[in-house]
């Protein structure tokens, strides 16, 4: 019986254990039938995720749908206070979402808001002295302090950083500004913006539930970065600790 010679034992052992591994990842691309398998999964992939972590793109993800949120919640204003979007000179509420949406992802002003934006603008969109679209400048406000908490940008990579503690603020002052939607008033004693309902009639929570979901996302960033900044923290203890150096390639 001929026998194999060690020096080709580990490289048939290579061998079959690539086969094994292969074999493991087409399985289960195939046992999902909702799923992508691996091979269109970096075909659909833009170049641009190359130079991004696991944190920089949930964050790029976030900030897109949180700014798609403010977009629905717009949409969502302007059929309960119609009256505002005549404010805004528009002729439909589509047009009038693009030209905020415009303003906020291209970080210009807000010609009814003279210039203000962030907190600013939230304070003076939802004050009685606002008379111009107060949806438009409302959802403009919130948008633009969103951008400018995660250091005035969309979309994040590698040589990015991003503040957990403004993030957090910026989660904050939506619960707040929240609050300030169902409760500050005009001075004849209605709602400066009709959102939330709760009647006789039935229930309309949906403006507190979208704005939830962007509380949420805001949240679940904030954590994810302290873990980042965290495990930065640590692995530079440890090496201080074992007296390793830190590696520079």
């Amino acid at each position: 019986m001929a026998q194999v010679s060690p020096s080709r034992v580990v490289p048939i052992r290579r061998h079959c254990l690539l086969l094994v591994v292969l074999s493991m990842l087409l399985t289960s691309g195939c046992s999902h039938q909702d799923g992508k398998d691996l091979i269109s999964q970096f075909r659909e992939g833009r170049p641009q995720e190359f130079l991004q972590t696991s944190v920089d793109r949930m964050a790029t993800l976030a900030m897109r749908d949180n700014l798609e949120s403010l977009y629905l919640l717009m949409g969502k204003l302007y059929l309960r206070n119609p009256q505002e979007l005549k404010k805004s000179g528009f002729l439909d509420a589509r047009t009038a979402v693009k030209q905020v949406r415009l303003a906020i992802e291209q970080q210009q002003p807000l010609p009814a808001l003279g210039g203000r934006k962030d907190l600013a603008a939230l304070s003076y969109a939802m004050s009685p002295e606002f008379l111009g679209d107060r949806v438009g400048a409302f959802i403009y406000a919130i948008g633009s302090m969103l951008v400018t908490a995660h250091g005035n940008r969309l979309e994040f990579y590698m040589t990015d950083a991003i503040n957990p503690t403004f993030v957090n603020n910026a989660a904050r002052n939506i619960e707040k500004a929240t609050w300030i939607l169902s409760q500050r008033q005009t001075p004849e004693g209605l709602p400066m913006l009709f959102s939330n309902e709760i009647s006789e009639e039935g229930s309309n929570l949906s403006f507190a539930t979208e704005f939830g979901k962007i509380v949420a996302r805001l949240d679940l960033l904030t954590q994810m970065l302290d873990e980042r900044y965290r495990r930065i923290g640590l692995n530079y203890a440890q090496s201080l600790l074992f007296l390793n150096f830190l590696p520079v390639q």
